[in-house]
């Protein structure tokens, strides 16, 4: 059974804990440029598919973007998800803006849920909250 999101909170207040930090960039890639209520459908599907970053990896680019393809952007979001997914495993959890395709919002949503700091600049106003 595939655990569905619940509505009123957002994606990354349900993806935060010490093994969710992966689940947690794919969400806010996932997040940019769509609306969070199609999102909050899709990714509870890709994580059963994909429970972490290398089975991810190991899963073929054509799965993934038809898995995708209601956010729209697959072909797009899929690639930078998958060159995200590499660079994470090596990655020191430091600073998340290091990583692909992880913006100025993932790196604010990173301090927020997992290094528990409000940067002085937050611009999103889901993230003011």
């Amino acid at each position: 059974m595939i655990k569905t999101m619940v509505e009123h909170l957002m994606v990354q207040e349900q993806l935060k804990g010490p093994h969710k930090v992966w689940k947690h960039m794919v969400a806010v890639m996932c997040l940019n440029l769509t609306y969070r209520k199609h999102v909050k459908i899709i990714l509870p599907k890709l994580f059963k598919r994909y429970p972490n970053p290398r089975a991810y990896l190991r899963g073929r680019l054509s799965t993934q973007q038809n898995l995708l393809k209601p956010l729209g952007m697959w072909e797009v979001r899929s690639k930078r998800i998958r060159k995200m997914t590499e660079q994470f495993l090596a990655w020191d959890k430091k600073d998340a803006s290091e990583l692909h395709g992880i913006g100025k919002y993932g790196s604010d949503s990173y301090q927020i849920f997992f290094m528990d700091t409000i940067p002085p600049d937050v611009q999103d106003k889901e993230l003011k909250k």
